[in-house]
């Protein structure tokens, strides 16, 4: 009888929580408000790159102008992720509403082999494809950037790479953390180049110091007079081969002429109302992050609080079956059929979501992907631009790790890429971020690796409403995810969004990673009591976002907390 007693009070007590009103936008008050701008907005990774896009924005040039003046300042700037020798996506979003996506991933070369990364037992050897010239993919960002201007370009292409050029000929002051990314690396440009680079620094580099780079300036300024051909052709074009053919790497003349920047449909969804555009593949961003909103929608996550135990514990649960999926199903899809149709259908994600408890974690080794019986770290960038048109472009760029395969083209003045570290090696076995891969996603010539790069546009009642993006390797995801379930389930302003603590998970391996320090104790121990284990990083992602306010002013959200990040409107 008191057994009945107590259950009884204790659905009266769900009852009456469960009648408590949603808390809405209006019972929000912001601890943080953004740089407002009246008429455009540039948020990107560092403040010199941003003021490019400023300027050019200012000049009269459109958002996708700006675009690719941040794009080619940040490779000055930031080379630990910004670059000329990586690859990127783009999300569009035109004035009139029209959009589009960019595909600038790099490819893998002509020579590239299904087991060149695997030694005579079968096993990967885990360095081949993260540091050296083997690492190296087919670069793409210069044809995506050329692409973007004879698509949308207003101003002429040259006057975009002034503002780079003047910054790698004349210089500009390292930031302490610039300083202390360029220190950690400098063994592995010892190891990876077969001269001195620059960025060796014996004392050890210092907030202050300057960063001139007279050779890098030598080959924007190639580009900047042959367009694409300054690269992909010509003396650029003959440095990447000859390094590649002194450091063992595959990368051709050939597979520089056949590089091409494709144009493909965005991933479109709908969330509480909100129109959601995002990466397709061979990104696995825009379909995890639809997957992710359709489970969202099963709670309400405005009763369950920010970042409460219940909160995070629904979010993990949806993130570790969406990622088993990613594990298995997504690839290039030039080179393998996607099942985009199953992956977003809702019967298909309410019968995945539907093994999800409230009171205890699923254990990853539970989770298999939804149709066989069989299971199968982190420098990017990003930045996000509106121009006076309301023109918007969403922009993830990379060399994949830090600095990418730490190799420098002589005479160049840039890093390749370690993007072959985002093929599956071998189905199964983790790259550096730890994701899985599957068949889906093996090594073939001229395909394009997988990626969780997420450059997203949200609309609001058929109006632009919110641009956001990060990087973070296989946290991307997650970031992006949390950035829009901030501003639209909790009523964050775009800043508040950016700063709050984040959370990760990815299916495998089977843990939460949270931010250190940023949960109470409260709520690591609730998360504890339902099963899961928590490990720490010093942080997750580097977001640049803009959030229309309901005055139609912008408000720039960037994560000035978590590294150089800078926003500015007018």
């Amino acid at each position: 009888m008191k057994r009945n007693l107590a259950s009884s009070l204790l659905a009266l007590l769900v009852f009456l929580l469960s009648c408590q009103p949603p808390r809405s936008a209006a019972d929000y008050t912001p601890k943080a408000i953004g740089p407002i701008g009246d008429s455009a907005m540039v948020a990107a990774t560092h403040p010199l790159a941003t003021r490019a896009g400023v300027k050019i924005l200012r000049e009269g040039g459109n958002a996708f102008d700006a675009a690719i003046a941040v794009h080619f300042a940040l490779q000055v700037v930031f080379p630990e992720a910004g670059n000329i020798g990586g690859g990127g996506f783009a999300v569009i979003r035109e004035s009139d509403g029209s959009i589009a996506s960019l595909d600038f991933r790099e490819k893998a070369p002509a020579g590239a082999a299904r087991d060149m990364y695997l030694d005579e037992n079968g096993d990967v050897v885990q360095e081949r494809s993260r540091i050296g010239h083997l690492a190296a993919g087919v670069p793409g960002s210069v044809a995506g950037m050329w692409e973007l201007h004879q698509k949308y370009g207003s101003l002429p292409w040259a006057d975009l790479l002034k503002p780079a050029i003047k910054l790698a000929y004349e210089g500009h002051v390292l930031t302490e953390l610039a300083a202390h990314n360029l220190n950690r690396a400098q063994e592995a440009f010892k190891t990876a180049n077969r001269f001195v680079l620059w960025t060796v620094n014996e004392e050890g580099w210092v907030e202050g110091d300057s960063s001139i780079q007279r050779e890098l300036a030598a080959t924007l300024s190639f580009i900047q007079n042959n367009g694409r051909d300054g690269f992909y052709k010509g003396i650029v074009a003959d440095q990447i081969v000859k390094e590649m053919q002194l450091g063992g790497g595959l990368i051709t003349q050939e597979d520089l002429d056949a590089y091409e920047a494709i144009w493909r449909e965005p991933t479109v969804g709908i969330y509480r109302g909100h129109r959601i555009i995002s990466m397709p593949p061979p990104s696995s961003g825009g379909i995890a992050l639809l997957q992710l909103l359709q489970g969202a929608e099963r709670f309400d996550f405005s009763k369950t609080g920010h970042n409460t135990s219940e909160t995070i514990h629904l979010m993990t649960e949806l993130e570790r079956r969406v990622y088993a999926d990613r594990a298995t199903y997504l690839g290039d899809p030039d080179y393998y059929d996607v099942p985009v149709n199953m992956l977003l259908d809702p019967e298909y994600n309410e019968e995945r979501y539907s093994s999800i408890s409230r009171n205890k974690k699923t254990n990853s080794t539970e989770i298999k992907e939804g149709k066989v019986d069989i299971i199968e770290s982190v420098e990017t960038t990003h930045y996000s631009i509106v121009d006076v048109e309301g023109n918007a472009v969403s922009v993830t760029t990379t060399l994949n790790g830090y600095f990418g395969c730490k190799v420098m083209v002589r005479g160049a003045g840039f890093f390749l890429n370690n993007e072959m570290d985002d093929f599956s090696a071998k189905p199964g076995v983790p790259n550096q971020f730890g994701l899985v891969g599957a068949e889906s996603n093996a090594i073939a010539p001229g395909k394009r690796m997988l990626s969780s790069m997420t450059p997203t546009i949200v609309e609001k009642n058929g109006r632009l409403f919110m641009v956001t993006g990060t990087p973070g390797g296989a946290t991307i995801i997650t970031s992006v995810f949390q950035s829009i379930l901030n501003v639209i389930d909790h009523g964050m302003s775009m800043q508040d969004a950016v700063d709050a603590p984040r959370v990760h998970s990815q299916w495998l391996p089977d843990v939460i990673v949270s931010e250190e320090g940023s949960l109470p104790g409260d709520v690591i121990t609730g998360l504890e009591e339902l099963g899961h284990e928590l490990v720490y990083r010093t942080q997750l992602g580097k977001m640049n976002t803009i959030l229309v306010r309901p005055d139609g002013t912008y408000e720039g959200g960037s994560d000035r907390n978590r590294g150089d990040c800078y926003a500015e409107g007018f």
